[in-house]
């Protein structure tokens, strides 16, 4: 069965950092583009940050710029979010999806959700002091 797993959520303060994992079970995600998307409440999910299959392409949503990064390590099977400088409107939840067509540009995976194919459950991240 193929999944997503995603971890590293939790409870931070305003400042705080975080890293996110997200592994694949039951295939490889070398040959993907992974993305990492967040939903708010009562809201549609949204692009944070997304990476081509061999880490070469990276896109950020403007409000996370210079705060997220995006990185893969494919001998894992895992890609990270590390999240810096955290600030309670980052606070959602986030979940990791995979995108299976074979040429979607990292700036089209991010900025449509709905086209990704396989999604994690999810994990919590709450930035509060």
């Amino acid at each position: 069965q193929l999944q997503l797993v995603e971890s590293g959520g939790g409870l931070v303060q305003p400042g705080g950092s975080l890293r996110l994992s997200c592994v694949g079970s039951g295939f490889t995600l070398d040959y993907y583009g992974i993305g990492w998307f967040r939903q708010f409440p009562g809201k549609e999910r949204e692009g944070v940050s997304c990476i081509s299959s061999n880490g070469g392409s990276t896109n950020y949503a403007d409000s996370v710029k210079g705060r997220f990064t995006i990185s893969r390590d494919n001998a894992k099977n895992t890609v990270y979010l590390q999240m810096n400088n955290l600030k309670p409107e980052d606070t959602a939840v986030y979940y990791c999806a995979a995108d299976l067509r074979p040429h979607t540009t990292v700036q089209a995976m991010c900025g449509s959700p709905r086209g990704m194919d396989y999604w994690g459950k999810g994990t919590l991240v709450t930035v509060s002091s």
